[in-house]
């Protein structure tokens, strides 16, 4: 039975390599990851293989793991291989099985193979290695004046990798929204942490919206798209978050509603900065929908 079980692993892994090098080095990855995140992940496999520069299995690990904590479900499944497989790090089928179900979760075709030989069901409460779980936004330099929730703190930290989104600006956007309350109502019937209104959280997949991590996410994504959709302009951003991508292309620029006006004041006051990075990729004008947005409180 283990015979057996090895030959169908590296079965897996010979038709995985030839589709690797058949896509010239590029696995597709879900709408929303940038090319640097994709370059991680070839710079990395270069490093596990050798190919070009000289092999070094750790710095492979380090590259996979960064674009892992992007979301890439490919870097996701190349660092569950080498827990699995113990290359260059101590063999762990635990941490494995949780990343290829991450992995698989994206619908990459085989880390959903993969799950097939792990053990099951994947045991949530394997802690992931710490490049995975280290804070890139840590309490201290948190404004005082957010009085943020550490649980809420926690959930930024975490997801604002995968969106890439500086998440000073998500903190910035809920304290406006909502004053952080997980419970918040307004009048136009936004939800939630980030205020999302019904059609927003349809449009985004949020099922619960008071739950906080769904709630961030849809809020994230939201933010994500209309980043690249504003190319970075983060005053054009907030004023479509709160009176809609339409009314913003509308004005040629942010609309004269008092509002709109006062809320992109306090979303500018409590984050410095007027641009942020963005993924031009994430946009598709085709599919532009006027009537989407997220009213304020």
């Amino acid at each position: 039975m283990r015979i057996h079980l090895k030959l169908a692993v590296l079965s897996l892994l010979t038709s995985y390599v030839a589709a690797v090098h058949g896509a010239g080095d590029r696995i597709a990855q879900p709408a929303g990851i940038s090319n640097n995140t994709e370059m991680l992940v070839v710079q990395a496999r270069q490093y596990e293989h050798g190919e070009g520069v000289s092999q070094n299995r750790k710095k492979a690990v380090e590259l996979y793991c960064q674009a892992a904590r992007r979301g890439s479900a490919e870097g996701q499944y190349a660092l569950g291989w080498i827990y699995a497989n113990g290359r260059g790090v101590e063999r762990n089928d635990g941490i494995a099985a949780r990343l290829f179900k991450m992995a698989a979760a994206q619908k990459h075709v085989y880390a959903q193979k993969m799950l097939q030989f792990m053990p099951s069901p994947v045991n949530q409460k394997i802690q992931l290695p710490g490049c995975l779980t280290k804070k890139t936004y840590t309490p201290n330099i948190v404004p005082a004046r957010f009085h943020v929730d550490q649980t809420i703190l926690a959930i930024v930290e975490k997801l604002a990798p995968q969106y890439e989104i500086d998440p000073g600006l998500v903190l910035a956007v809920i304290s406006v929204e909502s004053g952080f309350n997980t419970q918040a109502v307004s009048s136009k019937n936004a939800q939630g942490l980030m205020q999302l209104i019904p059609a927003t959280a349809e449009r985004f997949q949020v099922r619960n919206v008071f739950d906080p991590e769904e709630n961030i996410r849809g809020g994230m994504a939201y933010l994500r798209w209309l980043l690249a959709f504003f190319k970075g302009d983060v005053a054009l951003v907030a004023a479509a978050y709160n009176s809609g991508e339409g009314a913003v292309e509308k004005y040629r620029g942010i609309p004269p509603y008092p509002e709109t006006v006062k809320y992109v004041d306090k979303v500018l006051s409590r984050y410095n900065k007027t641009s942020h990075p963005y993924q031009p990729g994430v946009v598709n004008r085709t599919s532009f929908i006027f009537a989407s947005a997220v009213a304020a409180q």
